[in-house]
This record gives C-alpha cells, sequence and structure tokens, in this order.
C-alpha cells in the first residue's frame, strides 16, 4: 500500500490512531515512523505538496533545472519518497484551525480542520505537532512599502516557481539563511548589489566559548562555503545598527549606518531576515504550556526529550518545538512518533528502547553547534524593538511603535491586555508578524526578561475560518439540542414534512 491522498472533507476517517499536523522534515519522518508500526495515521498540512519550507515543491522539482537549491535541497527526496510510500492518509491544503486535548474520562484529542471549502472535526488518540518554524519579525522605516519581502517569502518563490526578484536586491538582518538565500539567488542569476549584516559584534565573545562544539559539528564545512561563496560575489557590509528603507511608492534604497559611516544603496527589491523562531499559535491555542528559550530568544512549547507537551496526547517536533535545522526536525519526529505510539499502547517501551537510543545520538549530533550559531547570530536590541516611533510595529493593525510605547507607559500588564487598547494581534496574522515584537518592546521598556512579559494566549480558530466552512460542519447530536432544545429524534412531523 503507499499514501492516500484526501481531498475532499467528507472522505477523512472520523477517528486516527495519530494525526500529525505540518508535513516538514519532522512531520513527513514521524507519519512514516507511525505508519511503518502499522498505525492509523493522517497528516495535514496548508501546502499542496509534501516537503514543508525548507524542502518546498522537492516532489516536483529536478535538479538539473534547480541546481541552485543545492545539495542539502535534494535530501528531503529521500523523506518524501518514503513517505510517500507509506500506508496513510495525507490532507494536502488542509487548514488546522483548533486543537482540545483529551478531557477527563477520554483517550482522544479533537481538532477541527478545513478541507476542500468544508470543515470537519476529527479525532485522535495522540497529535504530533510539526508546525515548523516562521521567520522573526524584522519591522524597520519603510518595510511596509512594495518591493519589501521576507528572506522566507523570497525562498518560497525560488523553490515554487524558480522565481527571483527583478533589479537590484539588497539583503538585511541576521543568521544563516540569509546567506543561504543570497548564495541560492546568485547561483539562479538573481543582481544582488549588497548584504547587510546586523549581527550583534557584541555577541562574538560570548559566541566563542561554544565555538570548539560548532567545529565538531556538521555544519562547519557548509557554513563556511557559504560565507566565502557570498563574500566573493557580493558586497557585504557588517555591523550595521540602522537601518531603513527608503521610496515614496515602494522601495528605492536602503539608508543604514555601520560604525561612523552612513550610506544609501539603491535597490529594487529588499530582503529582511533575522532569524527564524518556533511556530506556536496551535500549540498555545490548544492550552499547551509555552515557555521562553533565552538562548534563542524565543517562545516554545515545553517539551520533554521526547516531544511529549504539558498536555497528554499532543506532542511537538522539529523547529515548532526548538530550532534545530531539517536534519535535526527529522530525527525528532521519529523520536516523538515512537513516544507517541508507546503511550498510546501501540508499541511495548521495550520494543522502543534501542531504538529511542539510536535516534537521540543523531539528534545530538545535529544539535552540535547550536548554541554557538543561536548566540552567534543573536538579533540586536535595536532590530528586536526598534527605537524609531514611525515603525510599523502591527502590520494588521496600523499600529506603530511610538504608540505602542505610550500605551505601555500607561501600566498596560502584558499583551494580551494590549489587545483591548490598540488591537495588535487581532488581525488577519493573528500575531504571527508582530506577537515577538511586542514581547520585546514591553521587556525593553520596562527593564524585565521577556519571559515576564509572555506572549499572546491564543484561542481557536487559529487561522482564518469562513461561516459557509463552520456551516459545513455534520450537526451532531448536542449540536441540534442546543440549538432546538429537542434531540434529533423528536423533530416534529411538520418539521419532518418539510426535511422531505
Amino acid at each position: 500500500m503507499s499514501m492516500r491522498r484526501i481531498t475532499d472533507a467528507g472522505t477523512l476517517a472520523p477517528h486516527y490512531d495519530l494525526v500529525v499536523v505540518g508535513a516538514g522534515p519532522a512531520g513527513l519522518s514521524a507519519a512514516t515512523e507511525a505508519a511503518a508500526a502499522g498505525a492509523c495515521v493522517l497528516v495535514a498540512d496548508e501546502n499542496l505538496e509534501p516537503g514543508g519550507q525548507i524542502y518546498r515543491a522537492v516532489t516536483r522539482n529536478t535538479q538539473g533545472r534547480q541546481d541552485f537549491l543545492g545539495k542539502d535541497y535534494w535530501k528531503g527526496r529521500i523523506i518524501t519518497e518514503a513517505f510517500c510510500a507509506s500506508s496513510l492518509d495525507y490532507a494536502a491544503a488542509a487548514t488546522v484551525w483548533s486543537l482540545d486535548a483529551a478531557a477527563a474520562g477520554e483517550d482522544h484529542a479533537t481538532l477541527g480542520l478545513t478541507l476542500g471549502g468544508a470543515a470537519r472535526m476529527i479525532s485522535a488518540r495522540a497529535v504530533i505537532l510539526a508546525t515548523g518554524a516562521m521567520e522573526r519579525p524584522m519591522p524597520a522605516i519603510g518595510w511596509t512599502l512594495p518591493g519589501v519581502m521576507s528572506a522566507g517569502a523570497a525562498q518560497i518563490a525560488l523553490k515554487s516557481a524558480s522565481g527571483i526578484p527583478g533589479g537590484r536586491i539588497v539583503l538585511a538582518g541576521c543568521g544563516p539563511l540569509l546567506y543561504l538565500l543570497a548564495d541560492q539567488l546568485l547561483r539562479a542569476g538573481a543582481n544582488i548589489s549588497a548584504l547587510l549584516d546586523t549581527a550583534d559584534k557584541n555577541q562574538r565573545m560570548a559566541a566563542l566559548r561554544h565555538l570548539p562544539n560548532f567545529l565538531l559539528s556538521p555544519y562547519v564545512a557548509k557554513g563556511l562555503s557559504l560565507l566565502f561563496s557570498v563574500r566573493r560575489q557580493v558586497r557585504v557590509i557588517p555591523g550595521v545598527t540602522e537601518l531603513a528603507i527608503t521610496g515614496a511608492r515602494r522601495a528605492e534604497g536602503v539608508r543604514f549606518r555601520s560604525g561612523k559611516r552612513q550610506e544609501t544603496i539603491a535597490a529594487d527589491c529588499v530582503l529582511l531576515h533575522q532569524g527564524i523562531i518556533p511556530g506556536i499559535n496551535l500549540a498555545s491555542a490548544s492550552g499547551c504550556i509555552i515557555e521562553w528559550n533565552d538562548t534563542q530568544r524565543a517562545f516554545q512549547p515545553y517539551t520533554d526529550s521526547h516531544g511529549r507537551t504539558s498536555l497528554a496526547g499532543i506532542l511537538s517536533a522539529g523547529d515548532g518545538a526548538d530550532i534545530g535545522g531539517a536534519e535535526h526536525a527529522a530525527v525528532s519526529g521519529r523520536i516523538a512518533a515512537l513516544a507517541a505510539l508507546a503511550d498510546i499502547g501501540l508499541l511495548p517501551p521495550s520494543q522502543i528502547a534501542t531504538r529511542l537510543e539510536e535516534l537521540e545520538k543523531q539528534r545530538q549530533l545535529y544539535r552540535r553547534g547550536r548554541a554557538f550559531l543561536d548566540t552567534l547570530y543573536r538579533p540586536a536590541r535595536q532590530f528586536l524593538a526598534p527605537p524609531e516611533p514611525d515603525t510599523m510595529v502591527c502590520r494588521c493593525e496600523e499600529v506603530s511603535a511610538g504608540t505602542l510605547r505610550q500605551v505601555i507607559a500607561l501600566g498596560v500588564p502584558g499583551p494580551n491586555q494590549l489587545k483591548t487598547f490598540l488591537r495588535c494581534g487581532m488581525g488577519p496574522c493573528q500575531g504571527r508578524m508582530c506577537a515577538s515584537t511586542i514581547t520585546e518592546i514591553m521587556a525593553n521598556e520596562r527593564g524585565v526578561s521577556p519571559a515576564e512579559i509572555g506572549t499572546y494566549r491564543l484561542r481557536a480558530p487559529v487561522k482564518p475560518l469562513r461561516l459557509a466552512e463552520l456551516g459545513a460542519l455534520p450537526q451532531t447530536p448536542a449540536a441540534v439540542v442546543a440549538v432546538t432544545g429537542r434531540p434529533p429524534e423528536h423533530r416534529s412531523i411538520e418539521e419532518e414534512g418539510k426535511k422531505q
């Protein structure tokens, strides 16, 4: 048997042993592992094809035509081919908008998802959240102008359609992905005018203590190769401490300061990036405990060593749990799958002990050197909490940094109370583009750690849900009683006649 692609919500099974949310390396690996053990598995993902962001479109791209994506990208073929050969259900273009953990006395979680324009509620004995990472917002003057994108958005276009921005490109920010994208764009024939590196120079000394471990990691050769390749072909300007995108109707240039020098570079397209953070919205809305990771400067769900969250039956794996890269995510997905199968009684703990030990060794290998990268590329404070009052922070509700600081000064306790004043985090993105910045600004204004400030508390639906989709939900007996006051079998003769 092989993967069964589900395109109609009506063909979803009402119950699964395991539901995996996300089809990146963690989700694909977790599903493959669980299916091999005989579990009834569903994988739900928003994209049209398996692979996630890192392996986006790998099932249809060809190395001959997209060689510019690099050899690590093609490792995704092995993972996706194993997934497609597994006996499981796969719902592409599906949106999971709610997750409720098992209630007292029950042994299953309940998920709300939309597929093919219709919503359904399904249950699962265990759920693995493999929701991946999202880019940390990088608010700057002019970042809402046409022609300004995140590095991740540019990479989506590159992988999905071999699309590259036209004209002069300036990349700005920090982190390994910025150099990876620059290398991919150069190989694809893009015109990059400059790379403005905003990495905090003060972090270099702090990162040195982690350097020996990094030198033993599998990423050293790749990292050095990227740095040398980009620096040979592009003007790289380190130590950037101020940044603004200039232009009236669209991006026309980037004004920046490096040391005592201030300069403006002409640009038709500006790509911003300052690292990635776990995508926690679904975990947060389900009630999982969310904790602060100070090294990665981000919130993440609390998990044990096998990916179990604070809620029974809900696990988290991959970059959605802890940023570690694609290969680390794949291993953590397998670990979470084995733990879930043991928890629901499909595999005895004694049978998976050796396998878990082997996978843990692999995970530690891919974790090696992570502290060095996280410390070295930790964004500078002025880019985490932009000082310019005119900088737009909440793009959906058009709230500036100056307005935020005025309201924070009134004594607003935290981000959730700030919503009632300014609607920050209540737009279509539901805080994805502003949550981390608002926490950083509040922490900076009060001189405390972001851990004390916290982040938005979310509730379902965590993604936009149309009324038509909600209305397509099958009517349960409890819902009929709630609306009519009578069980379904007690409809009147008049009602039955109308129905016929």
